[in-house]
């Protein structure tokens, strides 16, 4: 049960200038994904990018 609430994505409440949105709406249908999915996308790469420059391999 604990594991099953590990696993279930957080809900997040953002705001977002009209602008940003209709951007990030554009570029998720060129990517066939919605507005949420792409913001998750993102913040995912963003995550993966930090921990690759804070952590690099020697």
């Amino acid at each position: 049960m604990e594991q099953d609430k590990e696993k279930a994505k957080k809900q997040v409440p953002l705001r977002l200038a009209p602008q940003l949105h209709r951007e990030l709406a554009e570029w998720a249908a060129a990517e066939f994904r919605s507005v949420n999915g792409q913001i998750e996308y993102l913040l995912h790469e963003c995550v993966r990018q930090r921990k690759k420059e804070t952590n690099p391999k020697e």
